[in-house]
């Protein structure tokens, strides 16, 4: 196993089942080879508080391709390789809600690693929030968007992989149907 896929979504309002982002970092062998990012139109209003943590409006995704559209781009990447995100029950939960939203059948199951579990078991006592580990590691972050979420994400992995963490350790099997 040596291709990780790490991902970020934002989301347009609280209920949490649509993406108006994403963020994919690609990590082969070690090294971040590729990034991908898109807005994404939800086709479903956003709430004000998700506007101020993302700054991402009706107007931002007014030429954005919708969910089916962006997957028929993306779902090669996020098929050939482990799957990453940091919180990623909460990433996986919006992708399933996206798949599930559009009728688009994937995998029911997908592997997959959160930085957040591997960190509280690599690093106990800190706090496992993305900017706190940014700011223990030294990485740049643009917070909430979800391109620097997901590269910062795939930093902290590299860092976790350089301490001789066992990635296999970590890998959890998440349901998308």
């Amino acid at each position: 196993m040596n291709r990780f896929i790490v991902f970020d979504v934002e989301t347009p309002n609280h209920w949490n089942n649509r993406m108006s982002a994403i963020g994919i970092t690609v990590i082969e062998d070690g090294i971040i080879t590729d990034n991908f990012y898109s807005l994404v139109d939800p086709e479903q209003p956003f709430d004000w508080f998700n506007i101020k943590l993302t700054g991402i409006n009706e107007e931002s995704v007014f030429d954005a391709p919708a969910f089916p559209q962006l997957w028929e781009k993306i779902e090669p990447i996020m098929s050939s390789g482990i799957l990453v995100a940091h919180n990623a029950s909460f990433d996986m939960n919006v992708l399933r809600s996206c798949l599930s939203a559009y009728e688009i059948e994937w995998k029911p199951f997908v592997r997959g690693i959160c930085t957040v579990v591997m960190g509280r078991s690599l690093l106990p006592g800190i706090s496992h929030k993305l900017n706190d580990m940014c700011d223990y590691y030294g990485i740049c972050l643009n917070h909430h968007q979800a391109d620097s979420d997901s590269r910062a994400c795939a930093e902290i992995l590299l860092r976790y992989l350089e301490t001789g963490a066992d990635p296999e350790k970590y890998i959890r099997t998440y349901r998308l149907i």
